[in-house]
């Protein structure tokens, strides 16, 4: 009897449950990981975007000595059809356009809430001033 039990190959029941319990342990380390990682990934196009933007008020400043208040006027045209930030609002506080900010809002996960982005004539880099990964509540302008 002993010598038909040593004969036989394969994996007991225990060793199998092990290896499933391992590979869930792994699963639930890595796909939070995986979510937030995509997320960063997605907020990239809101900074390349509003960059793009900025740079082109300076130039239209340079030229018209006031901000431009739409896309168009500044002659700014993305690379390709933005996927989460579509939508992007400029304003002004004041007539005569010297100053000029510009919003992009995108639902990176989802929810409804929404994720914003800012630059302003004075910050050179994008701000993300409501966080919809974090959680925080907020709708377009």
């Amino acid at each position: 009897m002993f010598k038909r039990m040593k004969d036989q190959k394969g994996f007991t029941l225990i060793e199998l449950m092990i290896v499933v319990a391992i590979i869930g342990i792994l699963a639930a380390v890595a796909i939070p990981n995986f979510l937030r990682y995509q997320a960063k990934s997605k907020q990239s196009e809101a900074r390349v975007l509003l960059s793009g933007i900025y740079t082109s008020q300076v130039a239209y400043f340079a030229e018209q000595n006031e901000y431009g208040s739409t896309e168009l006027m500044i002659g700014f045209e993305p690379a390709s059809t933005p996927k989460v930030y579509s939508s992007r609002t400029f304003s002004s506080t004041d007539a005569y356009a010297t100053d000029f900010t510009v919003t992009a809002c995108g639902n990176i996960d989802g929810d409804a809430g929404v994720d914003k982005w800012t630059v302003t004539d004075g910050d050179r880099e994008p701000q993300n001033t409501v966080n919809d990964v974090t959680g925080d509540a907020s709708t377009c302008p």
